[in-house]
């Protein structure tokens, strides 16, 4: 299985420490929120020194406050720093709440806005010249793009047919969070590998990002899972995810149980048609590092 982690730390020696390690120990990737260290970025490039083949990816970067040539310009200082390829930009337009409220912006035609941020995007990393005039970004890229020297992937946080078809036509695939195997083989696969055969481009990544823990009580799981990420159960677009998986709450679409359960549901995902996994490892119980430590076993085994 293709089976990433969620990058965590405090200090950039926790982060690479941790980077280092999921590289050992056979990991595909590390996702960087996009509060970690206030931009992800700089964690990014500074794991990225001490690694060599492990995936680096963002999850996800916010599309409205930061001009697209601006933001591949940045992805490419860090392909740069950490001197290989493996980096993969995912961005999204984020929540209306957030966009409105913290960075004071209009949230209007998501949509639409989002489509010609991953278009110009994209084409700037492959180190295209962009003269655009639209009507949410306009980019001028003439002596102001420094091309990426290595690859550098983009996925689109998607859901909507509209979102999903942009995932496929201008990017390599979608990253996704709380999507579950029903919502996953019902609402994604499909409309994104259509959009990308009549595009006639390759077979999208669709990554599947999940709570997950190993516990052999359910219940206690639950609860933990509600209390780490259930506050999200209130997002409009949470909402929207969950409700197409059949769940009503992020804590009952979490990956939780007994190992043996733990790995039938991460090849549900597979089988729906995921390519990677990125598991969001939470603690369960009074010893939580023993329960992150038992989660991480579980899934290295998978991955070994």
């Amino acid at each position: 299985m293709r089976i990433g982690l969620t990058a965590k730390g405090t200090t950039v020696e926790e982060v690479v420490e941790q980077a280092a390690r999921a590289e050992r120990d056979g990991f595909t990737s590390l996702w960087f929120g996009h509060l970690m260290f206030g931009d992800p970025l700089v964690a990014m490039a500074i794991a990225g020194r001490a690694t060599s083949c492990i995936e680096l990816g963002t999850s996800v970067l916010q599309t409205y406050p930061c001009h697209p040539l601006l933001q591949a310009n940045r992805a490419s200082a860090v392909a740069s720093a950490i001197g290989r390829a493996g980096l993969t930009v995912g961005v999204g337009p984020s929540h209306q709440h957030i966009v409105e409220r913290v960075y004071g912006l209009s949230y209007d035609r998501p949509g639409r806005n989002t489509e010609a941020y991953v278009r110009i995007l994209s084409a700037l990393l492959r180190g295209e010249p962009v003269e655009e005039e639209g009507e949410d970004w306009s980019a001028r890229s003439a002596n102001r793009l420094v091309p990426p020297p290595h690859p550098v992937q983009v996925l689109v946080a998607a859901l909507s047919p509209r979102l999903l078809r942009v995932a496929s036509e201008y990017a390599e695939g979608t990253i996704l969070w709380m999507a579950t195997a029903a919502a996953i083989e019902s609402r994604v696969a499909p409309v994104i590998h259509a959009a990308a055969s009549a595009a006639g481009r390759k077979p999208p990544r669709i990554v599947a990002g999940l709570p997950v823990a190993v516990h052999d009580d359910r219940g206690a799981a639950r609860a933990a899972a509600s209390n780490s990420v259930g506050p999200i159960d209130e997002v409009p677009n949470y909402r929207r995810i969950l409700s197409a998986g059949g769940n009503k709450s992020a804590a009952e679409a979490a990956i939780v149980g007994s190992a043996s359960s733990v790995r039938g549901q991460l090849q549900a995902l597979l089988d729906a048609g995921a390519t990677d996994i990125w598991a969001g490892i939470f603690p369960v119980g009074d010893d939580p590092l023993a329960s992150v430590r038992r989660t991480y076993e579980v899934l290295g085994e998978l991955v070994g």
